[in-house]
């Protein structure tokens, strides 16, 4: 899941040297917790959060199948 996550963020930005996931588990929820330059957080947030929106929604699906629970914050 993280990798699907830096996947979609390193296509989306300008410097996809900037991105960084950041992977933390507590009480059988995994947070990542994704970070880019920014110049690029508009990019990855899009108008009124729909990009933002997708890539939880993909993240999430991708973890149905691993059976496990995932939340996603842009910081």
């Amino acid at each position: 899941m993280k990798d699907l996550l830096i996947l979609l963020a390193k296509n989306l930005v300008d410097d996809p040297g900037a991105v960084n996931v950041v992977e933390e588990e507590q009480n059988g929820i995994t947070t990542l917790r994704l970070k880019v330059a920014p110049d690029d957080m508009g990019k990855v947030i899009g108008k009124q959060g729909r990009i933002a929106r997708a890539i939880r929604t993909l993240v999430k699906a991708a973890a149905i199948n691993e059976e496990k629970k995932v939340n996603v914050e842009i910081i």
